[in-house]
């Protein structure tokens, strides 16, 4: 995701509410997906998890990971760099 891309993804994420927040700064792939997935499963369907990190390699992750599992990844924004990751819960897919 470009600079610009993290811009216009920020408008959007700063308006919308989040119902948990996990912190995985200092940790490197594949630790902040793995929280991510702990993380998701303790939530509502619909509800929004906001996902911290500094390791660039989640802008790839998280889309496919989200992808992978069917959840809606909303986007990314940085601040003071630090990414700020938003992915909303779907309902399980059948396999």
């Amino acid at each position: 995701m470009s600079g610009t891309d993290l811009c216009r993804a920020a408008a959007t994420l700063d308006a919308e509410r989040v119902d948990r927040v996990i912190d995985t700064t200092g940790l490197y792939c594949p630790v902040p997906i793995v929280r991510t997935g702990e993380a998701i499963r303790s939530l509502r369907v619909g509800d929004r998890l906001e996902i911290l990190s500094d390791d660039r390699v989640i802008l790839i992750d998280l889309p496919a990971w989200c992808r992978a599992h069917g959840h809606l990844y909303e986007g990314a924004r940085e601040e003071d760099g630090i990414l700020k990751l938003r992915v909303r819960k779907a309902e399980r897919r059948a396999r």
